[in-house]
């Protein structure tokens, strides 16, 4: 699924893909951030909580986003396809400055989000300004192609990653969530040797990406985001692998970014945070 065109007189929001498991108690940095570049006291943030089997989490977040200031937050518990025709529902989204995913399992938000009015109307709020954030499997689901399931390790493998349809706000990067946590280092490799066109984004858990409008990311949080560039890869040998071989790869250049650290997906060049040394 392709990002939906920005109009010539309007910027995209931010794309904001976090590792999962947000400090929630204390220093708060990547939802406030959010909240911030959601128009801060006058935000409106929609809730989705889909990825979620627990109850409570759509209302948790409500409760987070109100204590961060914001003049409204609502949770839209989607918990069947039927449930993304509710007028009511998509006036809020339509009326949201912010959008925000919670966590979970992603192909809960495929199943029940993909191809119906509430993914066509978060591409569309992306593309006119609206900045769309989510966490863990929020995360995942938000740009082209989003990696269902895999298997952990360092080393990529045929079949190590399965991909399925994202909700396409970017076609750009791949994203791996929990990563150093979970060692998905060789899985988000499989993907990338599937489709050298996008960069791989791994992200630790309590680290965001904060990408904004000009496709320039922020490292945002206490962990770090991987980034594997694949732009010049001379060679892949997934075309001939079977199911488990080991993956060969050459070229592939990567870089460890911590809070405060950019990287530009057009130039491709990476810049340490300002108070590191050079």
């Amino acid at each position: 699924m392709s990002p939906a065109r920005v109009p010539d007189d309007a910027q995209r929001g931010y794309i904001v893909p976090v590792g999962g498991a947000e400090d929630k108690a204390h220093d708060v940095r990547i939802l406030r951030r959010f909240v911030e570049i959601s128009g801060g006291e006058d935000a409106s943030i929609a809730v989705i909580p889909t990825a979620s089997q627990l109850p409570d989490t759509g209302e948790r977040y409500e409760h987070l986003f109100r204590d961060l200031g914001v003049r409204e937050a609502n949770a839209l518990p989607y918990v069947e396809r039927a449930d993304t025709s509710r007028a009511d529902w998509l006036a809020t989204l339509g009326r949201a400055t912010g959008i925000f995913l919670t966590g979970g399992h992603q192909l809960r938000l495929s199943t029940i989000l993909g191809g119906t009015p509430v993914a066509k109307l978060l591409r569309s709020q992306n593309a006119h300004g609206v900045s769309i954030g989510g966490t863990s499997a929020g995360a995942a689901i938000l740009s082209e192609h989003m990696i269902a399931f895999g298997e952990e390790g360092s080393t990529p493998h045929a079949g190590a990653a399965a991909l399925a349809p994202g909700f396409g706000l970017t076609n750009r990067v791949i994203i791996d969530q929990h990563f150093r946590e979970r060692d998905r280092l060789g899985r988000l490799l499989s993907a990338l040797a599937y489709n050298p066109f996008a960069i791989g984004l791994g992200l630790d858990e309590d680290t965001a990406a904060f990408l904004d409008p000009d496709d320039v990311l922020e490292v945002i949080g206490s962990g770090a985001i991987t980034i594997v560039d694949v732009s010049k890869l001379t060679h892949s040998s997934m075309a001939g692998a079977h199911q488990g071989d080991p993956i060969c790869m050459t070229d592939i250049r990567m870089h460890i970014l911590t809070n405060g650290g950019t990287f530009n997906l057009h130039t491709r060049e990476a810049s340490p945070p300002p108070s590191d040394p050079q």
